[in-house]
């Protein structure tokens, strides 16, 4: 078997890759394995300018993952990627569940996923891919191409292309078992992969079929020690304007002070009386005095935080509950070499359930005729004048509100490739044509209609003195049914259903289709200039997207509940594409690389991307690589077509004489026909070194810049305010309706292209091959260092997120590493992984201060701490070969996070009811599971 290193690139290479070209036969295999990277022209050796990272199907044996994005997402090119572990929180948008991959943390709809060089249909209309949809145990290598490959495969390609390759040769079975368990003795999980391959027609014709099945038990909470600090970054209650603290805090301690288990009353003459549990007697609740500290917000340092929080911490899911089902299955038949006929069809499953968080609400009202309240309190409430209270409560009895999500991804290519001869030239084609169909359930769990747990909390005693809603004496078929929400009372069945809708939760079903017919020639040598054979590759694309949908019809329109009020996007849109590529020598050892595509967008007209790239053979040693390139990424169906979700918002507006008052409104965010693709820019400079002296060694450094106009944003509500009412802007005040004169009803959000994102950065990487003793042995050092990462909307100050760990996806460390050592034998192989990233900060516009602090401004805010520690980790594998019969056979032993290293702390707020329900980190880029084994045993006849 090979070494468990980085295979090279038939087409474009990284140090490593050309590295490998020193070293065995059994290496020279692996190279065969590359069909597509990110030129259109194959060429042998690493002769293209565009980098690419290669990960072997030897590679993904020695670290296996549950999921094949989690193994992608530990390259050091690839940040700020989700999984269906950290985004349980996406549940009105219905991307819960969703694993992408995202290459230079530009955002993932601007990383192109391929599959065998094949677009694949998204599973949410915002263009994601869905990388869980692949059929994993038939992926053979990764390949990851970090430059703007627009020209060569269209839309969404700015940041680059990730394309998996499937080993559409497999001749024989194969059968794979891996289970999986943390060092807690949770998120136990099994795999389990078949794989059978015949050839027949003396081997004209070849059959494929491929299918594994995933299940996972998730965990509900986060249940882990680190997590008990109390650690978030709050607005500091000890600040005001001019008194020199800084005006944001990070600190241990902390928690809310807004509401408590069973409710407290946090305003006016009885604030600070809090409910605690249920005298099983009386029924009614304990009566109890909070201790306040210092306070600022929805934020407390101090005092009886721990009492607070009881019930909202930690209830968001640390891992989901998760099946997979990837069925792939091909058939060709060669007619003869200019004719080859295949056929595919795969299906994936996917099926979610992950919980946001235990919902708080801070402002319930409490008539002093609740029949629930306790008799010593409503004496209070009468002894003090007061005919109602509003309280605070963490909703103790009522579950966590979550998502139950569904998608099914079918996928169907037929297509035809040969290679025939016209005169001296010898081309080479391919055509096919690929139905993509995601369908998608969108369903959440535990969520309530507003109006009636209002309703239901409104409980009062009749005639007879039964508790019944008041709303019931008057209309007493409406259904109500009373809940206790006073104290650490247990909330029944009945009221849970009325609650939660009579168990028709919000819901929607989509169903997305990608139409795409593609012809694609080449050759290798249309003609000879006086430095070698001129290649050139030409070609044409159809494609089309389109998405429909259907709400729950038994809750009506999705409207009135706590998430999720649905509203189905509707529209379609197609493309026509048209490109050409050639390599042209110039002199010996330096070729041009030239790309132009032509595209047509039926929605927003004709655009042209390009590349141009050179290679320079300078010395036997050194090779001088540089690109040039512009890139797109189109709008998505959901930046088009996006119907008007509606949620209730706040906004600050100006009032006459001064201050500002606060508006309570309904928020719209639409689609907007008007969008034009955004334009990138990128420079790609850079250079290999093989010393000859040394072989088997290789180092590379590339420079990269992207810089990507007319990226499309949508203002937030209140800049939108701010824009109208302080600078009379006509544009936004035309997204402002009022019910009155001085009483705003709705602001519509609409996206357009107005912001700007620049990235720069520098790769490195060194590796080593050589054999030793009775095995062969790899190191390899891949480093990605990001200079600038900012964002500028032309509005706020520009936001640089290099070198910020803190903001959840927006977090791109400076640096990022992955350092490995593999030695291989016939019979064993040993791996070793260590990967992390630098230190970093909250933010690049925070001023850090303790004392005499310069004014804070909402771009330029104080912080008493703007550092946060990097990580390190250690992840090692051991695998034993043996032969049973006839059989090959191994078992295997991978541990992830060897030293069970805990998550660096991150005060994540000061905004958000959420924020106390999330790991107190960021878990899009430190580990939250800990120490991780997975072990299993693989066989092949």
């Amino acid at each position: 078997m090979p070494a468990l290193g980085f295979a090279p690139a038939a087409l474009a290479q990284s140090a490593g890759d050309q590295a490998a070209e020193q070293t065995s036969e059994a290496d020279g295999e692996a190279e065969k394995i590359i069909t597509v990277t990110g030129s259109r022209i194959a060429r042998d050796g690493y002769d293209a300018p565009t980098p690419v990272n290669v990960v072997t199907e030897a590679e993904l044996d020695a670290e296996p993952q549950a999921n094949i994005g989690d193994y992608v997402s530990t390259l050091p090119a690839v940040r700020g990627s989700q999984s269906s572990s950290t985004n349980s929180g996406s549940l009105s948008n219905g991307q819960a569940g969703i694993a992408t991959v995202n290459l230079r943390n530009l955002g993932a709809n601007r990383t192109l996923i391929l599959i065998d060089g094949q677009r694949s249909v998204a599973s949410a209309t915002v263009g994601f891919v869905d990388v869980q949809t692949i059929p994993q145990g038939l992926i053979k290598g990764v390949e990851v191409v970090t430059g703007g490959a627009s020209s060569a495969y269209g839309s969404d390609a700015v940041a680059g292309v990730v394309n998996f390759i499937l080993d559409k040769d497999f001749t024989g079975l194969k059968a794979e078992y891996e289970y999986g368990i943390t060092t807690y003795g949770d998120v136990p999980n099994h795999l389990v992969r078949l794989t059978g391959g015949t050839n027949f027609a003396d081997g004209r014709g070849k059959l494929l079929l491929a299918g594994d099945y995933f299940t996972q038990e998730g965990v509900d909470t986060i249940d882990r020690k680190w997590q008990q600090s109390g650690f978030f970054q709050i607005d500091n209650p000890a600040y005001a304007v001019g008194n020199g603290q800084p005006e944001r805090l990070v600190a241990a301690g902390i928690g809310t002070y807004q509401f408590t288990p069973g409710g407290i009353v946090n305003s006016g003459p009885l604030r600070g009386t809090y409910f605690g549990s249920i005298n099983p007697a009386t029924g009614q609740a304990s009566l109890n005095q909070f201790t306040y500290g210092p306070n600022r917000g929805q934020w407390m340092q101090g005092g009886d935080f721990r009492i607070s929080r009881e019930g909202h911490l930690n209830s968001n899911s640390l891992a989901p509950d998760e099946k997979r089902i990837n069925v792939f299955g091909r058939a060709s038949y060669e007619f003869s070499p200019a004719f080859e006929l295949y056929g595919q069809v795969s299906y994936s499953r996917y099926e979610g359930q992950s919980f946001y968080q235990k919902t708080p609400s801070p402002s319930v009202v409490i008539q002093r005729d609740n029949a629930y309240l306790p008799d010593a309190f409503r004496a209070l409430m009468v002894a003090n004048n007061l005919t109602s209270v509003t309280i605070g409560t963490g909703n103790f009895g009522i579950p966590a509100q979550g998502s139950d999500n569904t998608r099914d991804v079918y996928r169907y290519v037929a297509g035809l490739k040969g290679a025939f001869d016209t005169g001296s030239i010898a081309w080479s084609y391919d055509a096919y044509y690929q139905l993509g169909i995601a369908k998608t359930q969108e369903q959440l769990t535990n969520t309530w209609v507003t109006s009636r747990l209002a309703l239901a909390t409104d409980a009062v005693r009749n005639s007879a003195g039964t508790i019944v809603c008041r709303s019931t004496l008057t209309n007493p078929t409406n259904g109500c049914v009373p809940i206790n929400r006073i104290g650490l009372a247990p909330v029944s069945d009945a009221a849970l259903n009325y609650i939660f809708n009579d168990g028709l939760q919000p819901s929607r079903r989509q169903r997305l289709q990608q139409d795409v017919a593609a012809v694609t020639f080449q050759t290798a040598s249309l003609f000879e200039n006086w430095a070698g054979p001129v290649s050139l590759a030409f070609g044409a694309e159809y494609r089309r997207e389109e998405v429909d949908g259907s709400l729950n019809p038994d809750a009506p329109n999705n409207l009135g509940f706590l998430y999720g009020n649905y509203r189905v996007t509707t529209g379609d849109y197609d493309v026509k594409e048209a490109f050409v590529e050639t390599v042209f020598p110039v002199f010996e050892g330096a070729d041009l690389n030239g790309a132009l595509r032509v595209t047509d967008y039926s929605t927003s007209g004709t655009v042209v991307t390009w590349k141009l790239g050179g290679t320079w053979q300078v010395i036997d040693d050194f090779k001088l690589r540089v690109t040039r390139s512009r890139d797109i990424r189109a709008p998505n169906l959901n930046d088009l077509f996006a119907p008007g979700t509606a949620r209730t918002n706040t906004v600050n507006v100006p009032v006459a004489g001064g201050g500002t008052r606060a508006d309570t409104f309904l928020e719209q965010i639409t689609g907007n026909l008007n969008l034009a693709p955004e334009v990138a820019r990128t420079w790609g400079v850079g250079g290999v070194f093989m010393p000859s002296f040394l072989p088997g060694f290789a180092a590379s450094v590339d420079y990269f810049d992207i810089a990507l106009s007319g990226a499309i944003a949508t203002l937030t509500a209140q800049t939108t305010a701010n824009l109208c009412f302080e600078q009379n802007v006509a544009s936004q005040c035309a997204q402002i309706a009022f019910a009155a004169p001085n009483d705003i009803s709705t602001i519509t959000l609409v996206p357009f292209n107005f912001s700007s994102v620049k990235v720069r950065g520098i790769d490195f990487e060194a590796s080593y091959r050589a054999s030793i003793g009775p095995g062969n042995l790899t190191l390899r050092a891949v480093v990605s260092h990001y200079i600038d990462n900012i964002t500028d909307n032309g509005i706020n100050a520009p936001v640089d997120l290099a070198g910020q760990n803190a903001g959840g996806g927006d977090a791109t460390p400076s640096w990022n590493y992955r350092l490995s050592a593999n030695y291989d034998t016939e019979s064993w192989s040993f791996n070793a992984v260590g990967r992390g990233f630098s230190d970093g900060v909250y933010n690049n516009n925070f001023i850090e201060c303790q004392t005499g602090c310069p004014l804070s401004t909402p771009d330029f805010r104080t912080i008493n701490t703007n550092r946060i520690d990097g990580q390190w980790y250690l992840d090692l594998s051991v695998t034993k070969r043996f032969k049973i019969a006839s059989s090959e056979a191994e078992v295997f032993l991978y541990v992830r996070n060897v030293f069970d290293t805990d998550p660096v702390l991150v005060g994540n707020g000061p905004t958000g009811d959420n924020t106390p329900a999330y790991p107190q980190t960021n878990r899009n880029l430190y580990d939250v599971l800990g120490r991780v084994f997975r072990m299993g045993v693989r066989f092949k006849l």
